[in-house]
């Protein structure tokens, strides 16, 4: 591993410096411009609870009411930020090749005032916790990774209370939204600022959707998403079946090829893939719909149960001549969302 010298440090902080103050322009008062920068150093430190005492107490600050009037008073806009960190990466990283990958991150919380905060499923502990959901959306090459845009999920137990929604400062038009539509919110925004991009990749929360699906083919996007077991499909006569009558009725030709690098090396898995038709959905003019089916590489053994391989089906949208290796890169880059939300 390369030895990191003093004069990394120093260069590192100076492009910190000339990213901050690039960003400066959003502040007319010089106090939350001075703020930024140092809330922006304590969010990157290795500070043990990122909360407005942890990154005040980090920054020098007597206080922690900077740090909060920044976040809850100053006058800037917080979407204008959001547009330039995402010209930014794009610039930096920017590829015809890229995937957007769509993915929930969570915040537990103990109180009830947070905007959108309720009991709901928590990806971080996998069980009902009183949080905060965000929908958030990154742009990943193998180059690397960020975060360009997020949207947060305000449960129906917000949106039908407009005295709760007003007291928190919730805009009196926002409505409930589903998260599959919070993310077409985000693809149109990259859409409308032309950001260059090859495919869309997301789980099977977002790929059982189909409002999700016809906005892709609306754009014809290519997509790879996984999705449920039970997905509707139909077989060249019409007849409904589903992913798992397709892994257990026809001949698999597997192909065991990598879904990317992990902390272990290359992470081999089988892949097969079928051309399908998805059930009321047709895809766009000159795409087609695949069924992407990955197998782990040995049988898994589960107590109290037979051993067997673990599958994950994914459903292609994407252009006749796309191959398999170009569709089991684009699944592999979807993961570089969870390694964000760590």
């Amino acid at each position: 591993m390369e030895q990191v010298t003093a004069q990394d440090i120093a260069a590192w902080d100076a492009d910190l410096q000339t990213l901050t103050d690039r960003l400066s322009w959003m502040f007319t008062r010089p106090e939350p411009k001075k703020t930024f920068g140092l809330m922006l150093r304590a969010l990157l430190a290795d500070v043990p609870k990122k909360n407005s005492w942890g990154l005040a107490e980090h920054a020098g600050l007597p206080t922690p009411r900077p740090v909060e009037h920044l976040l809850d008073g100053a006058v800037w806009d917080a979407d204008v930020l959001r547009d330039l960190v995402r010209d930014y990466v794009v610039a930096g990283l920017g590829a015809t090749d890229a995937i957007l990958v769509a993915d929930d991150t969570q915040a537990i919380k103990k109180g009830s005032n947070s905007v959108g905060v309720a009991p709901q499923h928590c990806g971080l502990t996998n069980q009902i916790e009183n949080c905060q959901v965000m929908p958030m959306l990154t742009y990943a090459t193998e180059a690397g990774h960020a975060f360009i845009d997020r949207e947060l999920y305000l449960p129906e137990s917000w949106t039908a209370a407009p005295d709760r929604c007003r007291a928190a400062g919730i805009p009196a038009e926002r409505e409930f939204a589903t998260k599959p539509q919070l993310v077409q919110r985000m693809l149109a925004r990259v859409l409308a600022a032309d950001v260059v991009f090859g495919w869309f990749a997301a789980d099977s929360g977002y790929g059982r959707d189909p409002g999700l699906r016809a906005f892709c083919h609306d754009n014809a996007l290519r997509y790879v998403m996984a999705v449920p077991v039970d997905l509707s499909l139909v077989d060249a006569r019409g007849k409904a079946l589903c992913c798992k009558d397709i892994l257990t009725g026809r001949a698999q030709r597997w192909e065991r090829r990598s879904a990317g690098e992990g902390s272990k090396g290359a992470r081999l898995y089988d892949w097969a893939m079928h051309a399908v038709r998805v059930k009321g959905q047709d895809p766009t003019d000159g795409f087609a719909h695949t069924l992407l089916i990955r197998r782990s590489k040995d049988m898994r053994r589960r107590k109290g149960q037979p051993a067997s391989y673990d599958i994950e089906y994914f459903l292609v949208h994407a252009l006749l001549s796309t191959t398999m290796a170009e569709m089991v890169r684009a699944a592999g880059l979807r993961w570089k969302i969870e390694e964000e939300s760590q």
